[in-house]
């Protein structure tokens, strides 16, 4: 059995009239497949290219290792120059990914290979973020902190995405006080006997190639999985439905600083018994005994 998933819609390009009407309002995913193709990024931008422009920076990487309580917020699990980072993707599988790398920061003169594009939303421009990962590496299943509508760009090789909305929180193992769900579920490939709620739960699938946009709503869970050594970029656009702008302020401020605080007074105790809530609570939901 497989998750119930159906396939992002994909247009070739679209206008910004279209987007709004067809996707943004209904908050509904698309993939644009053809969009940037005047982008200096779409002819140069390669792991290559990376490795060239950005290989003496130190970047870093993470891992696919369960939250740690002695782990702060987003903190790396290790650090390595993008040089020998991009040669260890092209010569075998890794788990290391390099996640909210921030371009414009790092290398400025990488802001002239985009433009923002224009689909009738507000993007910030402070904000380009680069992701990186080697074949068969993933991100947990996740949503951002700040409920964004993001606009993933994807470069290089092919990378499979797994998105859940909102609704779906009582049927994926939502971990209480956090942004992820349960760590140890597989969802390329789902053990329903050990997570059962999960054959209730309704999401979308695609693949994305080289010049492919993901749009992904506001508040979208999201898992993603490097087919092959690739990388992308993400623009974002804050929350306009007050109550996700109510809960990103809500997670930002609250949220975030509560979990931090179980973590300093309990430390492996919290973070064990959040995941055994996700199982509880799920299951008490779901009436499953």
């Amino acid at each position: 059995m497989n998750l119930n998933l159906q396939e992002i819609p994909r247009v070739k390009t679209i206008t910004k009239e279209d987007f709004i009407k067809n996707y943004f309002k209904p908050q509904k995913p698309v993939v644009i497949e053809n969009f940037i193709e005047d982008w200096p990024a779409y002819q140069k931008w390669s792991l290559d290219y990376m490795k060239e422009i950005a290989g003496d920076k130190e970047v870093p990487l993470y891992d696919d290792r369960p939250v740690d309580y002695k782990d702060g917020f987003n903190e790396p699990h290790a650090k390595m120059k993008m040089a020998a980072y991009v040669d260890l993707l092209k010569t075998a599988p890794t788990k290391y990914r390099i996640f909210l790398w921030n371009i414009l920061k790092e290398v400025p003169s990488l802001q002239n290979d985009f433009s923002y594009p224009d689909f009738g939303l507000k993007l910030m421009k402070s904000l380009p973020m680069l992701f990186f990962g080697g074949t068969d590496s993933h991100t947990f299943m996740h949503y951002d902190i700040d409920l964004a509508n993001i606009f993933h760009f994807h470069f290089e090789g092919k990378k499979q995405c797994i998105l859940f909305d909102q609704k779906q929180n009582d049927f994926i193992y939502k971990i209480p006080h956090s942004l992820i769900v349960r760590e140890d579920i597989d969802f390329s490939n789902p053990n329903f006997k050990k997570w059962p709620a999960l054959q209730k739960a309704k999401g979308y699938i695609t693949e994305l190639e080289h010049g492919n946009i993901l749009y992904m709503p506001e508040g979208y869970w999201h898992y993603m999985k490097y087919i092959t050594p690739g990388f992308s970029m993400s623009l974002r656009s804050i929350a306009k439905n007050p109550k996700n702008l109510g809960k990103a302020v809500y997670n930002l401020f609250v949220m975030r600083n509560y979990d931090n605080m179980m973590r300093r007074m309990k430390g492996q105790k919290w973070i064990d018994w959040k995941n055994e809530q996700a199982i509880l609570r799920t299951h008490r939901k779901n009436k499953i005994f």
